[in-house]
């Protein structure tokens, strides 16, 4: 069943979700990936999969392709399932190979103290929202948190991160308008709390100059606790698809982003992207967003992602 807020953050003793809940998230995540499952299956509907047939691999390869897992990422799943000596149950078979893809299960780093993430991604991705309710869980789960507002350039960045803060329960730290990034992410990381989590201005991963003011911040930051950033986020929007491929590499080249919280899955076909970046990049998706709620942002599950994305 669905990972647990406990077992992402490592905490050993937090009290278990109910396996009522746990199936109400699998069912929301199942929904949210129609699109996606949809992409997928529908090729592979028109005639009954036979491993014999150049045709039903053929067909096979196109589907996962179109639901942007990815030409690598494919390639590699094309081959294991070739080397698999019963493929009569094709579905659970390509779930099992996909989930195998993902690797073990991740966790989020907050074992330090203060543990310092800073999330970063492009215009429009929900880095803020994200934010907000990830210092939700965090207190929810006994960590005192600190939002920093290192987005001082949109209109009302700084305001919506507050609001998130009042709403969560953590502690907030801004600065003025139009003013320099670092300083604000260097305040924050200042803080005595037990999670510090830095906003970033949204900028496309085609900006240079925008890029390397990010890495500023981040050497601003280390420079302020050592270790730090323990965490550096990418929030992509499933919906672009094999551009979100691109971010990545992008963004990891400039920060060293170590996960990727993926959002927007209940508006995309193209749920497959987040096998495209851990494959190929080796990025651990680590949260996915299927919804507005508050609950519907979760730990990622490589299982359950895996079968509610090709029905099995």
């Amino acid at each position: 069943m669905a990972r647990s807020w406990g077992q992402l953050l490592g905490d050993s003793d937090a009290p278990a979700e109910t396996a009522e809940a746990q199936r109400g998230f699998f069912g929301r995540l199942r929904e949210s990936l129609g699109k996606s499952r949809r992409a997928l299956t529908e090729q592979l509907q028109v005639a009954a999969f036979d491993p014999a047939d150049d045709a039903s691999w053929e067909r096979l390869e196109e589907a996962l392709i179109y639901a942007d897992v990815g030409v690598r990422a494919t390639a590699e799943l094309i081959r294991r399932l070739e080397a698999r000596q019963d493929l009569s149950e094709l579905n659970g078979a390509l779930a099992e190979e996909i989930a195998a893809l993902f690797g073990d299960a991740p966790t989020l780093n907050v074992r330090h103290e203060p543990a310092v993430i800073l999330v970063v991604g492009v215009n429009g991705t929900g880095k803020t929202t994200t934010i907000g309710k990830l210092a939700n869980k965090l207190r929810e789960h006994g960590r005192s948190v600190t939002l920093g507002a290192a987005d001082t350039f949109r209109a009302a960045a700084e305001e919506q991160l507050d609001i998130w803060a009042q709403r969560s329960g953590a502690r907030f730290v801004g600065g003025e308008r139009g003013g320099d990034p670092a300083a604000v992410a260097y305040d924050a990381v200042g803080s005595d709390t037990d999670v510090v989590i830095v906003d970033t201005a949204g900028r496309l991963h085609t900006q240079s100059n925008l890029m390397d003011e990010l890495s500023k911040v981040r050497r601003v930051i280390a420079g302020r606790r050592e270790g730090a950033p323990h965490e550096v986020l990418l929030v992509i929007d499933a919906t672009t698809g094999q551009n979100g491929l691109q971010q990545a590499r992008i963004f990891g080249d400039a920060v060293g982003v170590t996960g990727v919280a993926l959002t927007k899955l209940d508006g995309s076909a193209k749920g497959g992207i987040a096998v495209a970046i851990a494959y190929e990049l080796g990025l651990p998706v680590k949260l996915v967003g299927v919804g507005e709620g508050l609950e519907d942002l979760r730990p990622f599950d490589p299982d359950d992602f895996a079968r509610a994305l090709v029905a099995a």
